[in-house]
């Protein structure tokens, strides 16, 4: 069902990779583009701590969500 991850990638090469996809395929303004006549929405986000001060806790529940 799924293919086999190759475990020796380069992350950095990846990133790179991937932000020169996005920038010679103009994803970001095809992406607003495309939302343009969408309803308006807001993220609201706040201090994760009183201190406000995040740790890699507070970063998992922000970018893991369902």
């Amino acid at each position: 069902m799924y293919q086999k991850v190759n475990t020796d990638l380069n992350f950095v090469d990846r990133e790179k990779e991937v932000e020169k996809f996005w920038k010679d395929e103009d994803i970001f303004r095809k992406s607003m583009e495309s939302r343009k006549d969408g309803p308006t929405y807001t993220f609201y986000d706040g201090p994760p701590t009183a201190n406000g001060k995040p740790h890699i806790g507070h970063v998992l529940t922000r970018v893991i969500r369902i």
